[in-house]
């Protein structure tokens, strides 16, 4: 399992270097389903792996000069604190046995599950679907101030949360919100997904044992040697192409941990 657990990290580095997204949201499945740890624990974990991951990826962008600076700070720092809050506040304040229902117990590894899975359906959605608006070129940079704090506040909480970049939100409002070309918008995504996945992490409160440094370092080492190989097949591939059947892909992960926590 913990072979097919560090292919899977390669993966996730591939996702996010072609596609510019996708790839965190399997983190969690992987350190849950076939590394073995539990839910609180792989949220805090991604964090510190996606985090990692996107700050290789961003410092590619950055050197082409398609990262904006500027959108990464207005949007960032709302994003920042909401994760920070989250992950050393709102995480530990959660009962590990939230609520009853017909005898059935939700804890709070089902609760951030069901979350997680929620949260993958609706990222599936938006990589399966074509938003022509998301594919032409950008207008003049302008800003909607109210917007993109709410976002960047709501994508860090959820950051926080479910332990996955949230990119899928991100590009869409830098496009959107900031009127960012989407080249632009990805790497300026990666850099917002790097700083507050990492300061994120350093919220977690573990146990007395502390973080387990080698299988960090290690799935982030094959998540970064992804993003690099991804990074040069982005010039042969076009990740328009490959962003539906990945989606497809994250749906039907979504729908499967959806039904194990809640039926099975």
């Amino acid at each position: 399992m913990e072979i097919l657990g560090y292919i899977a990290s390669v993966l996730i580095g591939l996702s996010l270097g072609i596609i510019g997204g996708g790839g965190s949201i399997l983190t969690v499945p992987v350190l849950l389903y076939l590394f073995g740890l539990d839910a609180v624990e792989a949220t805090g974990y991604s964090l510190f792996i996606v985090g990692a991951t996107s700050l290789v990826g961003s410092i590619t962008y950055f050197k082409k000069g398609l990262v904006n600076i500027r959108t990464a700070i207005i949007f960032g720092i709302p994003s920042i604190v909401a994760v920070y809050f989250t992950r050393a506040y709102i995480i530990p304040w959660i009962p590990t046995e939230v609520f009853t229902v017909s005898g059935f117990t939700i804890t709070k590894d089902i609760l951030l599950m069901v979350v997680f899975a929620i949260l993958m359906i609706f990222a599936s959605f938006s990589m399966i679907k074509k938003d022509k608006k998301l594919i032409e070129d950008a207008e003049k940079q302008k800003f909607n101030y109210p917007l993109i704090f709410i976002e960047g506040t709501v994508v860090g909480i959820l950051t926080g949360l479910v332990g996955a970049g949230g990119g899928f939100l991100i590009i869409p409002a830098l496009v959107l919100l900031s009127k960012l070309p989407m080249k632009e918008a990805v790497g300026t995504s990666l850099a917002i997904i790097a700083a507050k996945s990492l300061i994120g992490f350093a919220g977690e409160k573990f146990p007395e044992t502390g973080a387990n440094w080698t299988l960090l370092l290690s799935v982030t080492a094959f998540a970064v040697l992804g993003i690099l190989i991804g990074s040069i097949l982005s010039k042969r591939i076009d990740g328009k192409k490959l962003k539906p059947a990945f989606g497809w892909f994250v749906l039907v992960m979504g729908i499967y941990i959806l039904t194990k926590e809640l039926f099975l």
